[in-house]
């Protein structure tokens, strides 16, 4: 694999990206699984409209979870005079992905290029058109590919609005947008090629990306979204620096009812995140459904006795972030796992995020505003290994179908195999996006300044960056 020319392949289409991916070359080499999407002859394929329309509103409920369940629930996190400016970030990058997604990110993701980045054939969406396919992961199923085109941008648009968190009430607009753009173009689109880009079930010979050849497992983005987003967070809170007065003024939630609406629109929204990561109206989407319902329960009620037990009180925030906790962990285990699975990862992912939420932030004193390094990196980690054991059918879970045989045939290369897959594709994630990022945040700081002035975050970023406020009373 020649990673320069992998790497000019990129620049040519990354715009403002271009110029950091060289820089990466020497990251990657390691494993994880994918959501297919190949151009089809439509006459070998069955189209079903219950699978189409399962998609479209699918889609649209991921796009539920961005605006306005994320907005609102890390709107409602931060205090008052910073409430507007969170709004304003993650309806921008929203709105900005979208348009570099059609332009060259899907082509990039989802073309046949090499092991870590794909090519430039459907740049601004060339070839893709009503008759096009993209084959489900059953043989001779497929949907318009327009549909998995619009389900797939949704995840590239949530991805780097959950970067803000982490260093909410202290960025700058412009910084972050242009931030974004690198990111997405350097670090998203070849880690979603790498997990998620395969031949599809009649084409599994065909070369896939770099972390899908090694088996590991995603069902819907444990790596790609998650982690992948959560260590970036933290890259930045570390680069960025603490919010003045951390942990000398006041920063409480201005709003835990917002927050609490954020939070229930981002549980509605994930059903269409990870039941809608099956491709089809089938069995599977309903396994995905009802472990996105039990993982993420038993993690908001873990979250809860654990603050009445080492607290004495249950907080509302608490029960959210257990609540997201169990959306993030179930996330890679959604259709492979078990309920019971299910259940069991949520808890176990709790105690984890638990722990480093409240003790390893404050250990390391770093200031991950809306931790997002403690619930998405870290609960995508447990997530991610625990899909490895939780999909052998002995513990309840579905199998790994193997596309090399002719009935599809489930079955578990063994707890052994699989973790190991499993670890190096979160390693490849981690190194790929944690190097990455420091580098593009460097690259940024350099040309605008990541930061506004002191006297601007004092007064906060609703006035100083966008001339209005949240409230105005």
């Amino acid at each position: 694999m020649n990673i320069p020319s992998t790497l000019k392949t990129v620049a040519r289409s990354a715009l403002l990206g271009s110029f950091a991916l060289g820089a990466l070359g020497t990251v990657a080499a390691l494993a994880q699984e994918a959501a297919p999407a190949v151009a089809l002859a439509a006459p070998a394929f069955t189209v079903d409209k219950g699978d189409t329309t399962w998609m479209m509103i699918s889609t649209v409920l991921v796009l539920l979870m961005t605006i306005p369940g994320l907005a609102l629930f890390y709107g409602g996190l931060v205090r008052t005079k910073n409430m507007l400016s969170v709004l304003m970030q993650v309806f921008t990058i929203t709105s900005v992905v979208m348009i570099i997604w059609v332009f060259y990110g899907y082509s990039l993701a989802f073309t046949p290029g090499n092991a870590f980045v794909g090519g430039l054939s459907k740049m601004f969406l060339s070839g893709v058109n009503v008759s096009t396919l993209s084959e489900t992961f059953s043989k001779g199923v497929a949907i318009p590919e327009l549909v998995f085109v619009v389900f797939q941008m949704t995840f590239a648009c949530i991805t780097p609005a959950l970067i803000v968190g982490a260093f909410a009430e202290r960025v700058k607009f412009s910084a972050l947008i242009l931030f974004v753009i690198l990111w997405v173009t350097v670090i998203y689109f070849p880690i979603a090629h790498m997990v998620w880009f395969w031949g599809g079930p009649s084409a599994y010979a065909d070369p896939s990306g770099l972390i899908f050849s090694f088996g590991a497992i995603d069902f819907a983005g444990g790596t790609v979204v998650h982690i992948n987003a959560g260590i970036a967070g933290l890259v930045g809170a570390l680069m960025i620096g603490k919010r003045i007065g951390y942990k000398k003024d006041i920063m409480a939630p201005h709003s835990m009812t917002l927050t609490m609406v954020g939070a229930s629109l981002l549980w509605v929204g994930w059903f269409g995140f990870n039941a809608g990561s099956n491709l089809e109206a089938n069995a599977y989407a309903v396994l995905a459904m009802i472990n996105t319902f039990v993982a993420t329960a038993a993690a908001a009620v873990t979250w809860i006795v654990l603050e009445s037990l080492l607290r004495g009180k249950a907080s509302m925030l608490g029960a959210v972030s257990g609540a997201v906790t169990g959306l993030v962990a179930v996330t890679p285990a959604a259709g492979y796992a078990g309920p019971m699975g299910a259940i069991v990862l949520g808890i176990v992912a709790t105690f984890v995020c638990y722990f480093f939420v409240s003790v390893v932030k404050n250990t390391f004193d770093y200031d991950d505003s809306l931790d997002v390094f403690g619930v998405h990196c870290i609960g995508g980690i447990i997530g991610a290994l625990g899909t490895g054991i939780l999909v052998n059918p002995a513990l309840g879970g579905a199998g790994i179908v193997d596309y090399s045989t002719a009935d599809l045939a489930a079955g578990y290369a063994g707890t052994a195999t699989q973790l190991l897959a499993q670890g190096k594709g979160v390693l490849v994630t981690l190194l790929w996006s944690g190097i990455g990022s420091a580098i593009l945040y460097k690259i940024v700081d350099l040309i605008i300044g990541l930061r506004p002035t002191a006297d601007a975050e004092r007064e906060g970023l609703d006035l100083t960056a966008h001339g209005e406020a949240a409230y105005h009373s």
